[in-house]
């Protein structure tokens, strides 16, 4: 509202008005001297008396400045950049703008402040010249810095600046040279105190301190003042409390006086308290799994309630992928006591005891050297059912009986059936041999787990009723020692399963009992297997005993031709109809029938793959110009571009610019594996990367294992088949912007949890609005942001997993036994 001006008024000259004769005049002039010397401290409404100069004077005095006030500056109802979070206003325009626009904001607030107790104290006389000579050395006492009365706070340095050198104006925070940092808000409401006080210094109209006494006249002003007192401090109620020679003028300003507070104070509180709330939850509330499985759950192999209701438990059914209809999203707990993992190489000999607490496979097979109980460690001899004495010398068997097999050459990427504790692949990693380990979850307790936390590839899985997760002629060997898969049983199901994943000329080596002892079980297994080999095509290339392990092993190798099929007097096993794809894999049932053998030259499986590791960066000779690449290029231009900006990306990036210690890292996954450059590009560093490719994808799982890598088929709406805190590193690249569009993302994120260490890493690539998701998730499990970066709706993110887990419970009725 506007306020009029005030004209001074001299009663003196109006009280004459009242008498027309000479006595009279001078009887009221003496009457009215007196009562003017009797009450010359007071003031009426709509009256302005100039006054004796008087030494005096209150700080929070407050009186008009010399120009009167014609309108109300509507922008004292405007909000404010200092209500909003810093990244809110950040990078909005050039910051010196920005400095100057703060700074006038400042200005126009003070004058707007000083304007409005002109009207309120309804006094408009003017600055008196001697008052006037003494303004600046007063107001100097009464204000501690002359930079906050120009409205330019600057650094220590002589510029306005944030902490990292550029104006800090936007987010409404400037430092001062006291080390305090003000809001925009604060600076406007100091800086009208000040301008109050040079106020009171210009006119010198009070006579004594105001706490002191209260007169006739004050109280009638005072509910229009304190009104309009509160308005210009109400900014302050929340500002951040300095120490220093600043702290009784920002005393002052946060008192407020009045009953009630303003609409912009409690909306402000509430804005606050709902970012700091943001900030320390992400918008998420956490809860910790209440499993039967505790530290070791995993959702699709510990779904009780399904696996209760199975007709049959004949085929392993009970051992299979059986999924929640509702992914988990409660967090898995921690073992007690768990630690940072061993770093391998040393992890192969020994792990802490405590991240995987289990003692029955160490009771059961401690005898054969798979594990032992030895103080705070579980240690690993290197041993097995079948080398007791030792895999290192396991392995050399098996290539002393097969030349041909010349590991990490020739075969480069295995299978190991019924794995155990996984030594067998664990010691083949020094031939340069890559072995894809599986086991159920079974009675053998924690077996693929003690694996894992080795830094040996393992996932849980059973030759079931289902295919396994693998493209068909892949792996280069496959090997069983001891395995206890009835191989023989239905028509050879499960060998043939076998024979769909083996590439052709690849080995199967059997270490059994049926091949070297002569008890009566294992002679009817032997005969069974023996006609079951044959009538599949298989060569017996040799049997061979070891002589220090005292086990023996018979080695097949599957066909390169179609001959053998065709020379078969009984069609037994069938072979599979041309509709049948061998590469089909995820939830597909098994089938008693055998895939053709590929003809074509340029058709997969038709020739051997070069040798590593020339086969790691070469296209496969199967991709054809004539198809069109996952990115849009012809296959192999796609295969070579893509291995080149994977070599670039971690090279320039990953290896240097993360913080990322590479050599605590060991088990590394690629969420989105497309062609495995992420995969190759790491290729001379001391990990293991698991290839996931999505099966809603391209079908490129083929090509990694072409090139001399490995991965598996996987749903990412899904739980994944492994153990909890299997991974040192997650690596997706553009991945979740995929899976919200088909399932929860706040499900695949616990999951990454779920698999991902203690301290381990996840670095994301994607669209900006999932990135901004994703953080907002981790941050509310207390993960530590490593790196953010976007660029063109791009971001990359890379966060680190923490040891935090919440205390709030959540039951998974499903999941209990």
């Amino acid at each position: 509202m506007a306020f009029g001006k005030y004209t001074r008024g001299d009663g003196r000259r109006s009280s004459a008005s009242y008498c027309s004769t000479a006595t009279l005049v001078v009887f009221v002039a003496l009457c009215l001297v007196g009562v003017w010397m009797m009450t010359s401290s007071s003031l009426v409404p709509g009256q302005s008396i100039n006054f004796p100069n008087q030494e005096s004077r209150t700080v929070d005095t407050k009186l008009s400045l010399k120009q009167p006030v014609t309108e109300n500056d509507s922008r004292q109802f405007e909000d404010n950049p200092g209500d909003l979070p810093e990244d809110a206003t950040k990078g909005d325009g050039d910051t010196n703008t920005a400095q100057d626009e703060s700074n006038s904001d400042v200005r126009e607030k003070t004058n707007q402040s000083d304007q409005t107790t002109e009207n309120n104290v309804k006094d408009d006389q003017k600055e008196k010249p001697e008052e006037s000579e003494n303004k600046n050395a007063e107001s100097e006492e009464a204000s501690k810095t002359d930079t906050e009365k120009d409205g330019d706070v600057k650094t220590e340095g002589g510029e306005s600046k944030g902490g990292d050198g550029e104006s800090n104006s936007e987010g409404g925070e400037t430092k001062t040279e006291g080390g305090g940092i003000k809001t925009e808000q604060e600076e406007s409401s100091e800086s009208s105190d000040e301008k109050k006080i040079d106020s009171t210094e210009n006119n010198k109209p009070e006579t004594t301190e105001r706490s002191g006494e209260t007169k006739q006249e004050d109280k009638v002003e005072e509910t229009t003042e304190n009104k309009d007192d509160d308005q210009a401090k109400n900014h302050a109620s929340n500002e951040v409390f300095p120490d220093g020679a600043e702290s009784e003028i920002l005393k002052e300003s946060t008192t407020q006086n009045g009953a009630f507070s303003t609409q912009a104070v409690e909306s402000k509180n509430e804005k606050e308290a709902q970012q700091k709330d943001q900030k320390e939850q992400g918008g998420y509330s956490w809860k910790l799994c209440n499993v039967t499985a505790g530290p070791d759950y995993i959702p699709c192999l510990d779904n009780w309630d399904a696996i209760k209701h199975l007709h049959s438990t004949k085929h392993y059914e009970h051992r299979e992928r059986h999924c929640p209809k509702e992914a988990p999203t409660c967090l898995v707990p921690l073992p007690q006591g768990y630690k940072s993992p061993i770093k391998w190489p040393t992890s192969r000999e020994k792990i802490w005891y405590y991240n995987v607490p289990h003692t029955k496979l160490a009771e059961v097979k401690g005898h054969q050297n798979w594990v032992k109980v030895t103080g705070e460690y579980l240690t690993f001899p290197g041993g097995g059912t079948q080398f007791k004495h030792g895999a290192v010398r396991y392995i050399d068997f098996i290539q002393e009986s097969v030349p041909d097999i010349a590991w990490g050459k020739r075969s480069r990427v295995i299978l190991d059936v019924g794995c155990g504790v996984a030594s067998f692949g664990g010691f083949l990693f020094d031939k340069d041999v890559l072995t894809m380990s599986f086991a159920p979850k079974d009675e053998h307790e924690a077996q693929v787990q003690f694996a894992l936390e080795r830094g040996i590839p393992a996932i849980s899985a059973v030759m079931g009723t289902l295919r396994l997760p693998f493209p068909g002629r892949v792996f280069d060997v496959v090997h069983c020692a001891r395995c206890r898969v009835p191989w023989h049983i239905e028509g050879g199901k499960l060998l043939l399963e076998l024979n769909r994943v083996l590439r052709p000329g690849g080995y199967f080596v059997w270490s059994a009992t049926p091949v070297y002892q002569k008890l009566p079980e294992d002679v009817g297994i032997w005969d069974a297997m023996k006609a079951l080999t044959k009538s599949m095509c298989w060569k017996l290339i040799t049997i061979k005993k070891d002589k220090v392990n005292k086990v023996g092993a018979a080695i097949y190798q599957k066909p390169t031709s179609n001959e053998c099929y065709e020379r078969r007097s009984q069609n037994e096993p069938p072979l599979c109809q041309d509709s049948d794809d061998p590469n089909a894999a995820w939830n597909v049932p098994l089938q008693a029938c055998m895939h053709k053998i590929p003809v074509d030259t340029s058709e997969r499986g038709s020739q051997w793959p070069d040798q590593w590791p020339a086969r790691l960066n070469k296209p496969p000779y199967w991709l054809k110009s004539s198809q069109v690449g996952v990115y849009g290029k012809a296959a192999p231009d796609d295969f070579t571009s893509d291995y080149d900006h994977w070599k670039r990306v971690v090279t320039k990036s990953y290896l240097n610019g993360m913080g990322i210690s590479w050599s605590s890292v060991r088990n590394v996954m690629d969420m989105r594996a497309v062609y495995g450059g992420f995969a190759a590009a790491l290729r001379d560093l001391n990990v293991w990367v698991m290839n996931v490719v999505s099966i809603n994808s391209p079908d490129t799982l083929p090509i990694i294992y072409e090139r001399g890598l490995f991965g598996m088929y996987h749903d990412w709406c899904e739980s994944f088949s492994t153990y909890p805190r299997s991974y040192d590193l997650l690596h997706a690249d553009h991945l979740f912007s995929m899976i919200k569009k088909r399932c929860n993302l706040l499900a695949a994120i616990t999951e990454v949890d779920r698999i991902l260490r203690p301290e381990g890493k996840l670095i994301i690539r994607d669209d900006v609005e999932t990135i901004g998701e994703v953080e907002n998730m981790v941050r509310a499990m207390h993960w530590e942001i490593r790196l953010t970066y976007s660029k063109d709706k791009e971001g990359l993110l890379c966060v680190q997993k923490s040891f935090w887990r919440p205390t709030e419970i959540q039951t998974i009725m499903s999941a209990i036994a």
